[in-house]
């Protein structure tokens, strides 16, 4: 049961992780300033003794805007940050970590161990008004008046009772 409310605890900071992870949007201030450059020349003959006037008339006019112009532009990135993927790959070795010592079996209990449990196993069926018949490292055989009973153990430590047909 812990390995499963583990699993689950796991799966949800995943999603968790990935939901607060959003799409960063920014936004750009330009500000537009033309400049307009004009020059004019003007030429002027006059036709006077030995004399020529020429004259040269230079404007410039620039243009700023009163108020300045904001664009947003949203863009979507498609390269994902290394420490995104340093994540991803945590969370996927701890599920699989997980679902690994879910799915596969120890390699059991002790022979001490496996003893222990079977004899308070044992005791709490005489207790209710049991007899201990036989008994084997791995087994014992109960008789209450007509009625025997086979208490085992196996090697995780699962203890099992089977009634036994009379003989």
């Amino acid at each position: 049961m812990a390995k499963i409310v583990g699993l689950l605890a796991l799966f949800t900071a995943g999603l968790l992780l990935v939901g607060g992870m959003a799409a960063s949007v920014g936004a750009a201030d330009v500000t537009t300033t033309e400049t307009l450059s004009a020059t004019t020349t003007v030429e002027e003959t006059t036709t006077a003794p030995a004399t020529t006037v020429v004259t040269t008339e230079e404007q410039t006019t620039t243009v700023v805007p009163t108020s300045p112009t904001t664009t947003s532009t949203a863009s979507s990135s498609s390269s994902t940050p290394t420490w995104v993927w340093i994540v991803l790959g945590i969370l996927a070795a701890g599920v699989i970590g997980l679902l690994v010592a879910l799915f596969t079996g120890r390699g059991g209990i002790s022979a001490e161990e496996r003893q222990r449990r079977l004899d308070a196993a044992v005791a709490s069926w005489t207790t209710q008004g049991w007899a201990l018949e036989s008994q084997t490292p791995g087994s014992t055989i109960l008789r209450r008046g007509p009625e025997l009973m086979v208490v085992s153990i196996d090697d995780h430590g699962q203890i099992t009772t089977r009634p036994l047909a009379n003989s």
